[in-house]
């Protein structure tokens, strides 16, 4: 008789554990629940052009660069942009000098402390394709070497031939094929 009530409670101790740690979790969701914006969030990093804040903004002025809005960066950075582009490229060494769009240093960096990334909604989307100029990006553009051009190529377009150990990344194409259907990546190692 003492064995039947040990089993007895054991069963009853089972089927109340069983009962209150269950619940019917059947409603709630089982993955993200969309976009939470609650808490505190601080802008870390501006990269509306790539290379662009890492090469020509001055490592103290970086989080001032970052938390500018863009309207007003060109008005508080062009200056810092063409001090340092000089410095950098012998492609301005002289005043008057240009690069491959026939800006000098002062109105390219005009247009670089700007940092966002310009959309052509109508025309052809391509970061520089020796017509269209900064009309958007696709992902096979070859933006750094674009970029290199414009900085040390000097006045001569794509041939970059004033500096041309320092116009080319040498980086031709993307390790992998972009996928034809979106996000048109290409696909993990």
């Amino acid at each position: 008789m003492k064995f039947n009530n040990i089993k007895l409670l054991l069963a009853s101790l089972l089927v109340t554990v069983t009962i209150t740690s269950c619940s019917n979790d059947d409603d709630r969701p089982t993955g993200p629940t969309g976009i939470n914006f609650t808490g505190t969030f601080a802008q870390q990093d501006q990269m509306g052009r790539p290379a662009v804040n890492t090469v020509f903004v001055s490592s103290s002025m970086k989080d001032n660069f970052n938390t500018t809005v863009p309207s007003q960066q060109s008005g508080a950075f062009q200056t810092m942009f063409q001090n340092n582009l000089e410095a950098l490229s012998p492609a301005y060494a002289n005043p008057g000098d240009a690069n491959a769009l026939g800006l000098t240093s002062a109105q390219f960096t005009g247009l670089l402390a700007t940092d966002v990334l310009n959309l052509s909604l109508d025309g052809t989307t391509t970061f520089f394709d020796g017509t269209n100029v900064l009309t958007g990006r696709a992902l096979a553009d070859d933006v750094i070497t674009v970029e290199l051009i414009l900085i040390f190529g000097g006045e001569n377009g794509l041939t970059a031939s004033e500096n041309p150990g320092l116009s080319d990344d040498n980086v031709n194409a993307n390790d992998k094929p972009f996928s034809s259907s979106f996000p048109y990546l290409a696909s993990p190692w």
